[in-house]
């Protein structure tokens, strides 16, 4: 049974902290957008979360989230692809994701652009970029992005707005800290580069641990899911 009244009261605490990082940055917490990150939890606690305003949410799994769409349809929200994105559940995302953030390869833009074209619908689109060299995690070298910018400027119906990233996992939140000035130092390199400010508009970065210092770093979009739903009992 879901605790709707702890949920909600976790949801304004993270809320609040959003407001004071981005105070200290000297940003309007508004240019700040919280994704609430729903894996593993069930379509009860969307809902709780709904109800206290909460608009935007993320899941790591095609399949997990197309169940919870279905689930939550009466209600008005917007879905992300927070997790990497298997080629093979590349038509099912594109119909049905409002941003997928974890693009790390040119002719996954076009086949999304393709699946949303096919569906009649837009899709926006991140690109994961990887700063550490982690050959465990997903993402594109930076200097292997301008290609899939290139793919972008060509899409109709898939749209990248900007940037993703997830830095190694680290025991103190100040030591990602460098992952998200390079990250936001990055996006600069790009627009000096000449890619259109339009497809650099977001930098996705910062959870529940470290989420304060991305947003004092920049970012855009905070993909937060145990400081909101609770700790997870299994991934």
């Amino acid at each position: 049974m879901v605790d709707c009244a702890a949920l909600r009261a976790r949801l304004a605490e993270v809320r609040d902290r959003i407001t004071s990082a981005a105070g200290r940055a000297g940003r309007d917490a508004a240019s700040v957008r919280l994704v609430a990150v729903s894996k593993t939890f069930p379509a009860e606690c969307i809902r709780a979360a709904t109800e206290a305003g909460q608009i935007d949410f993320g899941e790591n799994k095609v399949q997990e989230a197309l169940q919870k769409m279905d689930q939550t349809a009466a209600l008005s929200l917007k879905w992300h692809l927070v997790g990497h994105l298997q080629s093979n559940k590349v038509r099912k995302a594109g119909a049905r994701f409002d941003l997928i953030h974890s693009v790390d390869d040119a002719g996954l833009v076009m086949r999304l652009d393709e699946a949303a074209q096919a569906a009649g619908r837009r899709v926006d689109v991140l690109v994961q970029v990887d700063l550490a060299g982690e050959r465990t995690k997903h993402g594109v070298r930076p200097d292997e992005l301008m290609p899939i910018f290139a793919a972008g400027r060509n899409c109709r119906a898939a749209r990248i707005t900007g940037l993703m990233l997830l830095p190694p996992a680290m025991d103190e939140a100040e030591a990602a800290r460098p992952y998200f000035a390079a990250l936001r130092a990055l996006r600069q390199e790009l627009l000096s580069r000449g890619v259109d400010g339009s497809m650099l508009s977001e930098l996705s970065m910062g959870m529940s641990h470290d989420f304060e210092i991305a947003i004092e770093e920049g970012a855009t979009l905070v993909r937060v899911g145990t400081a909101i739903f609770g700790e997870r009992t299994h991934v």
